[in-house]
């Protein structure tokens, strides 16, 4: 099998779950490539894109003949596949945690998803945005709760920086980044994840493209 990675990301570069198989591939500090993938176009409907990727989905990691889809999937198989800091924790119920909060970050909060886009992470709105709504309240009100229980005083969730450090920290930048109240412990840890240098590059991405 070559060697050659090719990443496929959104071309907005907004995307938390592009954005997480960027940062883990980074912080593996592995050589690969990306190609932007136009969402609002329907690029990833697209025969070449579809015959490529399995789901037609995006992120895609293409390793040699292998292509893989899914954010949480891509993960476990660099983690796996190549050798570099471990983006997971060794303690097996640490992993374990990490893969919930991953997985729970992925599939619930579906109310303050939609009112707190991942979009305003990076293009600050040019207006306030409208109060959460009681559904979208709720939401944050659990994310905060849950955070506040996993978030160490200072450091990361486990011995080490995980990636689920970076899951959770994006969908509590939601809250930071819409000005709704967050503890302030809970908004240093964003700042910290947010200032890790493979996470800065996609910022950096993102800015590009803007321009």
């Amino acid at each position: 099998m070559s060697h050659a990675l090719m990443l496929y990301t959104d071309a907005r570069f907004i995307s938390p779950y592009a954005m997480s198989a960027f940062v883990a591939l980074a912080e593996k500090d592995v050589p690969f490539e990306m190609t932007p993938v136009d969402l609002a176009k329907g690029e990833q409907r697209q025969a070449d894109f579809l015959a490529l990727a399995l789901t037609g989905k995006v992120p895609a990691l293409v390793h040699g003949e292998f292509t893989l889809t899914e954010s949480t999937a891509i993960i476990e198989y660099v983690d796996e596949a190549f050798p570099g800091p471990a983006l997971f924790p060794q303690n097996p119920q640490h992993r374990a945690r990490a893969r919930q909060i991953q997985a729970w970050v992925r599939t619930d909060l579906g109310p303050l998803r939609q009112e707190r886009p991942s979009d305003i992470l990076f293009e600050p709105p040019v207006q306030a945005l409208a109060p959460l709504s009681g559904e979208a309240q709720q939401a944050a009100d659990k994310l905060l709760r849950v955070a506040e229980q996993l978030v160490p005083k200072t450091g990361h969730l486990f011995d080490a920086w995980s990636i689920a450090d970076f899951d959770l920290a994006f969908m509590l930048n939601r809250l930071v980044a819409g000005g709704d109240p967050v503890p302030a412990r809970l908004a240093d840890y964003v700042h910290q994840q947010w200032g890790r240098s493979s996470v800065q590059r996609w910022v950096g991405f993102n800015e590009r493209q803007r321009k």
